[in-house]
C-alpha cells in the first residue's frame, strides 16, 4: 500500500519552502517536490533588501538556502523530481514524476510559480541580474542617479516606470507600437512626468556592456533604423507566465493560466490550493509568496482535520 502523506507541495521557491515549514511545524507528514533550484525566481535577484529582517548582504540564494534549512529542520521530506501528471479526483490526490515515481497525498499545495517573460534581445540573459532586471520593486535601487529603459507598454511597465523615477536619473520606455497599453490614468501620469522619454515602434535587439549593461541596440520597427541607447538599466516588463500547465483542466485558471483562489488559498478543487506566483494576484514578492504558503498550509491542516477522521 502506497504512503499517503498529509500534504505534498509542488514547487520549492518562498511560496512553497514557507507551506513546508508551516506544515511540519504543524506536525503534518510533509514532501516537497521541487523540479530545479530551491528559491525559485528569488535565486536570480543578488542583493534581497526588501524582506523583513533581511541580514546584511542578504541575496535570494541565501535566504532561500535557510528557509529550505528551516524546513528541513522540521521534518520536511524533499525530492528533486519534475511532476509530469496529477490526479484531482479523488479524496486522495495522487502525483506522477518523472522515472515512473508516484506519491499520494492528502491534500496538495501548489506553489510552482512564473516566470519573466524574455523581450527575446541578443545578450539578454548573459546580462540578467547585471543591468537586465524584471522586477522594479527588487532592483529599482540599484540604479539610484542612473539612467534606465523599460521594455513594455502596458500596466505593468508604466507603473513601474513611474516608481523608478523615484530613483533613476531619467526613465526611457521603449514599445513596439505607436501608443500605449496601459490604462489611461497611467498614461496620463506617465506623460506629465518629466524623468520618463518614450521611443516609440522600436524593439531592443541587442545589449551590451562587458561586466554589466551600458547600451541597447534597438531597431524602429517601421522604418527599419538601428540606434544606440546609453542605459545602465533595462527593465524588462512584457508578462510573466505562469508555470502551471500540468494543472490545465484539472483546476480552475484564468486565460492566462493563474490558479484561481480565494484568500485562504483554496482552489475550486477540495483539498488543492494554491501559493505564491502561480495564484491570480497583484504583487508577486518573496513576502506575499512566503504568506501565501504560510496560509496555505494553515488551511491543508484544518481541511485534513475535518476531513480525515482518524
Amino acid at each position: 500500500m502506497a504512503h499517503v502523506y498529509d500534504t505534498i507541495i509542488i514547487g520549492g521557491g518562498p511560496a512553497g519552502l514557507s507551506a513546508g515549514l508551516y506544515a511540519a511545524r504543524s506536525r503534518m507528514d510533509t514532501l516537497l517536490i521541487e523540479r530545479a533550484k530551491y528559491g525559485g525566481q528569488a535565486t536570480t535577484t543578488d542583493e534581497l533588501e526588501n524582506y523583513p529582517g533581511s541580514i546584511e548582504n542578504c541575496t535570494g540564494t541565501t535566504l532561500s538556502q535557510r528557509m529550505r534549512k528551516q524546513a528541513e529542520d522540521f521534518g520536511v521530506n524533499f525530492v528533486k523530481n519534475e511532476v509530469l501528471d496529477v490526479d484531482f479526483d479523488g479524496k486522495v490526490k495522487v502525483i506522477k514524476c518523472k522515472n515512473d515515481e508516484t506519491y499520494e497525498a492528502k491534500s496538495v499545495i501548489i506553489a510552482t510559480g512564473a516566470y519573466p517573460r524574455l523581450a527575446g534581445f541578443d545578450r539578454e540573459v548573459e546580462l540578467r541580474g547585471r543591468g537586465v532586471s524584471y522586477c522594479a520593486t527588487c532592483d529599482a535601487d540599484f540604479f539610484t542617479d542612473l539612467d534606465i529603459a523599460v521594455i513594455g507598454g502596458g500596466d505593468s511597465a508604466i507603473t513601474e516606470a513611474i516608481y523608478l523615477t523615484k530613483f533613476a536619473e531619467s526613465v526611457t520606455v521603449i514599445h513596439r507600437r505607436d501608443e500605449l497599453r496601459a490604462a489611461k490614468s497611467l498614461q496620463e501620469k506617465a506623460f506629465k512626468n518629466p524623468k520618463i522619454k518614450f521611443i516609440w515602434n522600436s524593439v531592443p535587439l541587442e545589449a551590451k556592456g562587458d561586466e554589466i549593461l551600458e547600451s541597447l541596440v534597438i531597431e524602429n520597427r517601421k522604418t527599419g533604423e538601428k540606434s544606440e541607447v546609453e542605459v545602465n538599466g533595462c527593465f524588462v516588463f512584457v508578462g510573466y507566465l505562469p508555470i502551471s500547465e500540468v494543472f490545465k483542466g484539472k483546476i480552475n485558471m484564468n486565460d492566462r493560466g493563474d490558479i484561481i483562489t480565494d484568500q485562504e488559498m483554496r482552489t475550486n478543487v477540495e483539498g488543492v490550493f494554491a501559493a505564491g506566483d502561480i495564484r491570480e494576484k497583484s504583487l508577486r514578492q518573496v513576502i506575499t509568496a512566503a504568506a501565501d504558503g504560510a496560509i496555505a498550509a494553515t488551511n491543508a491542516e484544518h481541511y485534513i482535520q475535518n476531513n480525515f477522521a482518524e
